[in-house]
């Protein structure tokens, strides 16, 4: 009967060991880490609240993120797959109940494999980032396109970005305003410059975006007399707008890059290659001139990097959502009103800390099965002694 309990003792307390180690891991640990982030508020030195004459509930709160790469049917692992997808989705769902954002944008490289999935991987891969990143309506999602979505310049046709535009019901390359404040979308990835008719297609709303933007910066200044430019110009609220892409503007490198989420010290002093890491030189001008935005936040890299571009144009590059291209996740909290923005950082767990609890939880276990049955055993031995010397 001793024998008999015992056994049923060690295996309650292996299960919930199990139990609580998966729980965890899989659920809990993703509470404590966000919770430790909080939106940033806006400094009144800086034109924060209340210093442009608008009312404080005029600052927009967005969580921007970027790179999920979802596997696709070819080169995802069902294991990769479900291990990634699912911290992902655990920390997307945690972060929207614990900061209530009112916008979430996500900068391209939503899909790994959208530049050569065909239609019905396509429709499960959409499928699954639906369910992955579901949200009430209280929070509206922006998705930006990128490089693995549609593919790269020399892989992109009308059908896979138009299969993209109809997923997410809009345009890519285009503005939205909340509160005041003007968000532009750019489709990098058809800045190539060499006149493709996407690219061409893309540069011709881009100025005309920078029109209508110019002009209602003006007609502001000018008070209600209208300049004859502007004629049939759609108004927009008259500030500078934050400019978001997959492409970072062009750098040499991320050797200037640092943090903890920057790219390895090995990889930071890598030349980057125009027109496939970063913009060129020359599409990255255009940008800066058309439209001299406040902020510029971008993706690709899937490592964390601030630049200041011709001394006034700061851009943040945004690291990757996802463990599998980095052991430290993050995304970026913005506290953005129609004349200042702050911004701050909020990691998710790293993927060697749970790891290491798995870890620590099977050695544990094997330690706990061993003494089991090394108390077994020395109970067997007590009762087979016992039994000898009442013979």
């Amino acid at each position: 009967m001793l024998r008999f309990s015992a056994r049923w003792v060690s295996a309650v307390v292996l299960v919930c060991l199990v139990g609580a180690a998966f729980i965890f891991c899989e659920y809990l640990i993703y509470y404590p880490t966000i919770l430790k982030c909080a939106w940033p508020k806006l400094s009144h030195a800086r034109g924060g609240e209340g210093s442009d004459g608008r009312p404080a509930d005029s600052t927009v709160h967005a969580m921007v993120l970027s790179d999920t790469h979802l596997l696709g049917a070819v080169g995802g692992h069902w294991f990769d797959k479900l291990r990634r997808e699912w911290q992902m989705e655990r920390a997307f769902q945690t972060a929207l109940w614990l900061l209530r954002p009112e916008v979430v944008f996500i900068l391209g490289d939503i899909f790994d494999e959208g530049k050569w999935s065909s239609q019905k991987n396509w429709e499960d891969d959409v499928r699954r980032f639906h369910r992955m990143f579901r949200h009430t309506t209280d929070t509206e999602l922006v998705v930006l396109v990128g490089n693995h979505d549609i593919g790269f310049h020399y892989e992109m046709d009308w059908f896979k970005l138009q299969r993209f535009e109809k997923v997410f019901n809009a345009s890519s390359t285009r503005i939205v305003t909340k509160k005041g404040v003007n968000f532009l979308l750019v489709n990098s990835v058809a800045l190539h410059g060499d006149g493709c008719p996407i690219c061409q297609s893309v540069e011709k709303e881009l100025i005309k975006l920078s029109r209508d933007l110019n002009c209602s910066l003006q007609n502001s200044q000018s008070g209600s007399e209208k300049m004859e430019s502007c004629d049939g110009a759609q108004p927009y609220p008259p500030t500078a707008p934050i400019m978001l892409q997959h492409y970072p503007l062009y750098r040499e490198s991320d050797a200037g890059c640092t943090g903890e989420d920057a790219a390895p010290p090995e990889e930071r002093h890598l030349l980057f290659r125009e027109k496939y890491d970063v913009l060129s030189k020359e599409a990255s001008q255009r940008l800066l001139q058309w439209f001299k935005p406040r902020l510029i936040l971008s993706g690709h890299t899937h490592s964390g990097c601030e630049v200041l571009h011709d001394n006034k144009y700061p851009e943040v590059s945004v690291p990757s959502f996802s463990w599998r291209n980095r052991n430290n996740p993050s995304f970026i909290l913005a506290s953005v009103s129609p004349r200042s923005y702050t911004l701050s950082k909020c990691f998710l767990p790293e993927e060697s800390t749970v790891i290491s609890v798995y870890c620590s939880a099977g050695a544990f276990l094997l330690l706990l099965f061993l003494t089991h049955c090394l108390c077994m055993k020395g109970l067997c031995s007590l009762c087979l002694l016992g039994k000898h010397k009442s013979l």
